[in-house]
């Protein structure tokens, strides 16, 4: 099974964020600040995504995805991971992909029941993958579409409804773009079911 994007940012861009966090920790910002950050820059991104102004929803999904790539790497870089830092992460992430999606939403970019599906997704994607470590002692990140393959593919779809406003075949492109990442999504997570009910056995 491939690797999502989530690990192989973890693999090739630590260095990066490790650089990024030793500037960053000179004006005394702490991990937990950026996850505040990363929180309400999701929920300014749904809210400009469902007001349709839509090139300003996309840089505060980019600011929220920066943000939230970096409160971890501060976090390794100062020594002060912990337990608690990592479930205020982990509840943090999951409102902000509520926001986002529902700025989409409520925008009238996709139908509801599409919208649904696709929160349920990306949701059970995450728990399964939270859950693993209850029972392998082990995060999973495997399968199709990890949270930072979910992010980047939202952000393309935004910048191409941007472009491209108009409905191709009854639905906007960032109404297309909801439907995919809510497919994969269920996919992602049928994949992690079964990787975990396996080791299991």
């Amino acid at each position: 099974m491939r690797m999502t994007l989530d690990e192989v940012i973890r693999m090739r861009v630590s260095e990066v964020l490790m650089k990024g966090a030793s500037f960053v920790v000179q004006f005394g910002i702490k991990a937990d600040m950026l996850t505040i950050v990363s929180l309400i820059s999701a929920f300014l991104s749904g809210l400009f995504i469902y007001m349709k102004i839509l090139w300003i929803g996309a840089i505060f999904l980019a600011l929220s995805s920066l943000s939230d790539a970096m409160d971890g790497a501060i976090a390794r870089y100062t020594k002060c991971e912990s337990r608690k830092g990592d479930f205020l992460d982990h509840v943090v992430d999951r409102y902000a992909d509520v926001f986002i999606l529902c700025g989409i939403i409520f925008g009238g970019y996709v139908p509801s029941w599409i919208g649904i599906v696709t929160i349920t997704g990306v949701l059970l994607t995450s728990y399964i993958g939270t859950q693993a470590q209850a029972v392998m002692f082990e995060r999973l990140y495997k399968g199709i579409m990890g949270r930072s393959d979910r992010l980047v593919v939202l952000l393309i779809g935004i910048l191409l409804n941007i472009i491209h406003p108009q409905p191709i075949m009854g639905l906007y492109i960032l109404g297309w773009t909801i439907a995919i990442v809510g497919i994969a999504s269920h996919i992602t997570a049928i994949q992690r079911f079964y990787l975990v009910w396996k080791t299991l056995e």
